[in-house]
C-alpha cells in the first residue's frame, strides 16, 4: 500500500500586544497545557516550538512571544517580519489595552506582510463579570480590517486549542504560489523547510 504524501509546513508565528494581556499564558497552555496566575513578564521576546497534525499537512509552529512593556516595542518588527501569522491579543478588562490592540494592528498594516494570516484575540473572557471591551467591538474592528476574531481564556483553555488549529488550517490550505508570500514553506518530505 502506497504511503499517502502529507505536506510539512513550517510556520513562523508572532504574538503582540500589550503587557499583562496573556500571550505568554496563551502559548504556555497551547504548548504545555500550563497556567499560572503569576506569570512574569517575558523580556525581549520568548521562542517556542509546537507541531500540529491535520489531515492534509503536519505544521510545525516556531512561535515568538514578545514582550508588551513599550519599551521593548521597537523591538517586534524583528520578530513579526517574515512571519505567516500573528496574533494581536487584547485583555477584555481593559479597554486601554484594546486601543493599544489596534496600534499593533496598524503597524502589521504599515510594515507587514499584506497575506499575513492575522487573528485578533480577546482574552481572559473567564473574567467576564470585569468585562470592558464588548465581543461585538472587538469582532466588528477584525472584521472592518480583514482578519479573523476570538474570544479565549488561557486559565481555562477556552479556545487556545481552536485559535492555533485555525491558523494552521488557514496556512495548510494556502495556495502554492502564496505560500513563498506567507513564508509558510512546503516540502512533500519527511522533511520540514526552514524559513
Amino acid at each position: 500500500m502506497a504511503r499517502r504524501s502529507n505536506k510539512n509546513i513550517q510556520a513562523k508565528l508572532v504574538l503582540l500586544g500589550d503587557m499583562g494581556t496573556g500571550k505568554t499564558s496563551l502559548v504556555l497552555r497551547f504548548v504545555k497545557g500550563q497556567f499560572s496566575d503569576y506569570q512574569e513578564s517575558t523580556i525581549g521576546a520568548a521562542f517556542f516550538t509546537q507541531v500540529l497534525s491535520l489531515n492534509e499537512a503536519t505544521i510545525k509552529f516556531d512561535i515568538w512571544d514578545t514582550a508588551g512593556q513599550e519599551r521593548y516595542h521597537s523591538l517586534a518588527p524583528m520578530y513579526y517580519r517574515g512571519a505567516a501569522a500573528a496574533i494581536v491579543v487584547y485583555d477584555i478588562t481593559s479597554s486601554d489595552s484594546f486601543e493599544r490592540a489596534k496600534k499593533w494592528v496598524q503597524e502589521l498594516q504599515r510594515r507587514g506582510n499584506m497575506n499575513l494570516i492575522t487573528f485578533l484575540v480577546a482574552n481572559k473572557v473567564d473574567l467576564e463579570e470585569k468585562r470592558e471591551v464588548g465581543n461585538e467591538e472587538g469582532e466588528l474592528y477584525a472584521k472592518e480590517n480583514g482578519f479573523s476574531f476570538l474570544e479565549t481564556s488561557a486559565k481555562t483553555a477556552q479556545n487556545v486549542n481552536e485559535l492555533f488549529y485555525e491558523i494552521a488550517e488557514e496556512g495548510s490550505s494556502v495556495a502554492p504560489d502564496d505560500m513563498k508570500v506567507n513564508c509558510i514553506h512546503v516540502r512533500e518530505t519527511e522533511d520540514y523547510a526552514v524559513i
